[in-house]
């Protein structure tokens, strides 16, 4: 069975690499963007959707994310699960910088708008803009929520409640390992 997946994966990294040799495209693969004056500052070699400048909505399979995402950061991007308070990386950092999507690079969050809420998970009162993040209503533990998803690529982040400080009064609570986190250069 190994041996059979160690094929498996090796296989499919050959054909990833002939199409990207290649300059082919799918009709499902994600066209690479143009470069720009600023470039990724996170490198993630075995993601190829990753990238902190593209704005570019993505949308791909449950397949294609399993195969870029690590499989924690799978389960709770892609299938909506949650990390235990006081557990992540961030839930109470105080470092100045920016706050990107884990699966594909999108800026989410300056730490100007992160609080420490108490709840076990890192906090916001505000989105860096208006694209960085969508809502959908959630209902899956018998409660009325707002669900908070990537703006460029739909992973979910976590949730978004009215008990936040001012000036929005908003708590963009998130899983810590939906972000990833650049610091602010001295």
């Amino acid at each position: 069975m190994k041996t059979r997946t160690h094929f498996l994966s090796a296989f499919f990294l050959l054909q990833l690499f002939i199409f990207q040799a290649c300059g082919q495209n799918t009709k499902e693969q994600y066209t690479t963007p143009k470069k720009t004056s600023m470039e990724n500052k996170i490198d993630k070699p075995n993601n190829p959707y990753y990238s902190n400048t593209d704005t570019k909505k993505l949308n791909l399979t449950d397949a294609q994310w399993k195969k870029v995402l690590p499989d924690d950061v799978y389960q709770v991007m892609r299938h909506a699960d949650t990390e235990r308070p006081f557990t992540g990386k961030y839930w109470s950092t105080d470092v100045k910088g920016t706050y990107y999507c884990a699966a594909c690079g999108n800026k989410l969050f300056r730490s100007g708008a992160k609080f420490a809420s108490s709840c076990g998970w890192p906090s916001f009162f505000e989105q860096d803009n208006k694209n960085s993040v969508t809502y959908k209503q959630d209902n899956s533990i018998g409660m009325e929520r707002t669900e908070v998803l990537c703006g460029r690529c739909g992973g979910h982040l976590g949730h978004l409640f009215d008990d936040g400080p001012a000036p929005t009064g908003k708590r963009y609570c998130m899983n810590s390992i939906a972000l990833d986190f650049i610091p602010d250069s001295k």
